[in-house]
């Protein structure tokens, strides 16, 4: 996917003020409007200005956008960072964008998460809800925990210039809780208008990546590996799991890739997820001359083709 310099297609300066992106907006606008421009590929240019200014007039999207940083070049590839929305602060709700009108860089980046102002808003006394993204353990949803979290919220200054807000909120993160959940922190919206009640601030819940666990809804997923004698004769190994070790009987002639499943050992809930141990198997190094002795007599002595399955 190619990077979109928004800046560059509007003729801007990162730094400039929303003012200055409006002014620049507009004299575009009238220069590529097809209905009216002679210029070649005005359709396409107009239909990219309004992208850009559709970014760039919104303070939100905007401080998103920037924090992407200014190495990326037009022309080259880019994929958006990993977790790159967490901690944001942002108006409206979770909902898809219906961004069908716009790039695919723009779908990657906004399509999800950053709904837009609600309309009508200003109408009201109560405060404008706020939504953010954050990251937590996997442990903490089986054990529960508080936890401090740092959330950004984007606004504009005097001049009109983009500066971000960045807050510190103490969370209790409840025992049970899967990916994609939402917790609600009443009153920690935008304060309300005329002295009315603030606003509410929904927290959008995803798992860190972990270094052993996947997770699939409420069950949970770890490659163990064993040694071949394990697999081939059965053993008694002790498997981590999130919530602590536990013995697991390993069946005699064990093969790769087979999956055990331990009942409950998931995310807890009624009824609780599953934990499945996928099983490995882990071929120890022939680094001395008995490891190769030893391996040597498998060698002879065992009649065992692994790919006879293949017909070779």
């Amino acid at each position: 996917m190619e990077y979109k310099d928004y800046y560059k297609i509007m003729g801007v300066a990162r730094g400039a003020t929303a003012e200055e992106i409006k002014r620049a907006y507009r004299k575009l606008a009238r220069k590529y409007h097809p209905d009216v421009s002679k210029e070649a590929q005005a359709e396409s240019k107009f239909k990219e200005l309004g992208e850009a200014y559709e970014v760039l007039k919104d303070v939100e999207k905007r401080a998103a956008y920037d924090q992407l940083g200014a190495d990326w070049q037009s022309g080259q590839q880019f994929k958006p960072p990993p977790n790159w929305d967490t901690g944001y602060e942002h108006h409206g709700g979770f909902a898809d964008n219906g961004g069908s009108a716009y790039s695919d860089f723009f779908e990657s980046l906004f399509g999800r998460g950053f709904g837009g102002r609600q309309g009508g808003a200003q109408f009201r006394s109560r405060g404008e809800d706020h939504n953010a993204r954050i990251l937590i353990d996997l442990e903490d949803a089986y054990h529960g925990a508080t936890r401090n979290i740092n959330l950004r919220t984007p606004s504009l200054d005097e001049q009109g210039h983009v500066r971000t807000v960045e807050r510190t909120l103490k969370v209790r993160i409840p025992r049970g809780v899967k990916q994609g959940q939402h917790i609600r922190l009443t009153g920690q919206g935008m304060p309300g208008l005329s002295g009315g009640p603030a606003g509410d601030l929904y927290l959008e819940l995803d798992f860190k990546p972990h270094p052993f666990y996947r997770i699939d809804g409420r069950d949970v997923y770890l490659d163990l590996p064993l040694t071949p004698w394990e697999a081939a004769l059965g053993a008694k190994v002790k498997v981590p799991t999130p919530a602590g070790a536990v013995d697991v009987s390993i069946p005699a002639n064990s093969v790769a890739g087979r999956k055990l499943r331990l009942k409950g050992r998931g995310i807890p809930d009624e009824p609780a997820g599953d934990l499945y141990v996928i099983l490995q198997i882990a071929l120890p190094p022939a680094d001395s001359d008995k490891a190769k002795a030893l391996f040597a007599k498998m060698q002879q002595e065992l009649a065992f083709n692994p790919r006879s399955a293949l017909g070779v």
